[in-house]
């Protein structure tokens, strides 16, 4: 495993992080990853150099239920050898029906939530404390004096923000350093492949302001594995793919992933894998470790320890400029127009 300092923090992480959103979440009644799964996935991911774990105080059935399993894991590994992040913002289900102060970025919700995610974790300070959304009804203000507040105390080192417009990110750059308060360094978009240029504006920022970007999603929920098959040319939503994935449960899937754009771009992806004897996963992860203006961490998931080794392969591929480029010119079609994506 390589390491990359993030952004323009002091803190050296694996170029993969680990998300854990899988851990201990409720789908048809069935849990999707145990405790003694999730287990086992830590356990690889840390022998195989990932450093870097990613959660939420929302992750899990009931809510609080990920960070509670990586708080017992934790248990038998040395705390300050992890680089943990969490999260703030959605209704926590934890004590049951959510009160009119049970969510959002306010004072009160904050407070709240760090320190039942500090409890459920095992730990009394976090790496990474992200805003999960924006909050429209709490002024920024609000939000960056309360978690400047956090970081003066120790309880957090880091900020960062996921999910956001740029001119929201640029807003709140600007208030911190108005105010005087920390500044978000991480941010975590959605960001793939056959996404970049729907985020070019929001990487923009993030370049400019040497912020690190941990994307979400970079396999397109599994779309650029390669494990499906398109089956209509007129029509790119329509598919074959395995019994139970996550193409042929969600609608998400179909809204988020599947388009011109992304068949042409896996079609790419897939060449460059066949030359370099690697899978189109490795390939699609490596694409975004390669960003040449951002520090990219991309957080990548995984049902099994196999899934994830191969994951950790990406480390080991090196893109010639050409394969990145081939793949960057697979969004646009002939005349130069880039293909459609549903938004």
């Amino acid at each position: 495993m390589e390491y990359t300092t993030l952004g323009a923090t002091g803190t050296r992480v694996s170029q993969l992080c680990f998300g854990t959103w899988r851990f201990g979440r409720e789908t048809g009644g069935v849990v999707e990853t145990d405790r003694e799964e999730a287990h086992e996935l830590l356990d690889t991911a840390y022998e195989h150099g990932i450093n870097f774990i990613d959660t939420a105080n929302v992750y899990g059935t009931p809510n609080g239920t990920s960070e509670a399993y990586i708080g017992d894991w934790l248990e038998s590994y040395h705390r300050e050898d992890v680089v943990l992040a969490s999260k703030v913002y959605f209704p926590f289900d934890g004590r049951g029906e959510p009160g009119p102060n049970d969510q959002g970025l306010g004072r009160k919700h904050i407070r709240a939530q760090i320190e039942g995610t500090l409890d459920r974790l095992g730990t009394d300070y976090l790496d990474i404390y992200y805003i999960h959304r924006w909050d429209e009804s709490t002024p920024i203000e609000e939000t960056l004096a309360t978690l400047n507040d956090l970081v003066r105390e120790g309880t957090v080192h880091y900020l960062g923000a996921s999910t956001m417009a740029s001119w929201q990110l640029t807003k709140a750059l600007w208030k911190s350093d108005v105010g005087d308060y920390a500044r978000f360094d991480v941010t975590q978009p959605l960001f793939h492949a056959g996404y970049r240029d729907d985020v070019k504006a929001y990487l923009d920022v993030c370049a400019d302001q040497d912020i690190a970007v941990c994307p979400y999603s970079p396999l397109a929920g599994g779309f650029l594995t390669g494990k499906y098959e398109r089956v209509d040319a007129d029509d790119p939503t329509k598919f074959e793919g395995p019994e139970g994935s996550r193409g042929t449960l969600s609608d998400r899937f179909e809204d988020f992933y599947l388009s011109e754009r992304g068949w042409h771009v896996l079609e790419e992806i897939r060449a460059v894998a066949e030359e370099l004897d690697a899978t189109p996963a490795q390939v699609a992860l490596r694409w975004l470790m390669e960003q040449p203006d951002i520090t990219c961490v991309p957080i990548v998931g995984a049902r099994t320890p196999e899934q994830l080794e191969e994951n950790v392969g990406a480390v080991d591929l090196s893109l010639s400029d050409a394969q990145f480029n081939r793949i960057v010119d697979a969004r646009y079609a002939e005349d130069g127009e880039r293909w459609g994506h549903r938004e």
